[in-house]
């Protein structure tokens, strides 16, 4: 898959997995190796759903090292990622359609 295409999911994606389970960024890393997501892409995403206020931050207890910062959503976070989940299903219809050339003219 290419980049651009990834790059649109892997919001998405991420607040789907905090929506799931309060998850520290290291979680959040090995639940999406799949998608070849590092913490370059991770962080940025994280700390602007942050400050956008459809996440909350706390510090966890870690037995080795730093304590983990978790995340999970707000209330304002829940509405957001159920609208991108309506938008990516209804995009996903759409092009599923294409594809199949079930597109009526």
């Amino acid at each position: 898959m290419n980049s651009q295409m990834k790059k649109g999911i892997v919001e998405l994606c991420i607040m789907k997995l905090i929506e799931i389970k309060k998850s520290s960024t290291f979680e959040i890393l090995n639940k999406m190796r799949a998608l070849e997501v590092n913490e370059n892409t991770i962080y940025p995403i994280l700390r602007r759903l942050n400050n956008e206020g459809y996440l909350r931050q706390e510090k966890g207890n870690n037995d080795i090292g730093a304590p983990r910062k978790y995340y999970d959503l707000t209330d304002k976070g829940r509405s957001e990622l159920s609208n991108q989940i309506d938008d990516w299903f209804g995009f996903i219809n759409s092009v599923n359609e294409i594809l199949k050339g079930d597109i009526n003219e």
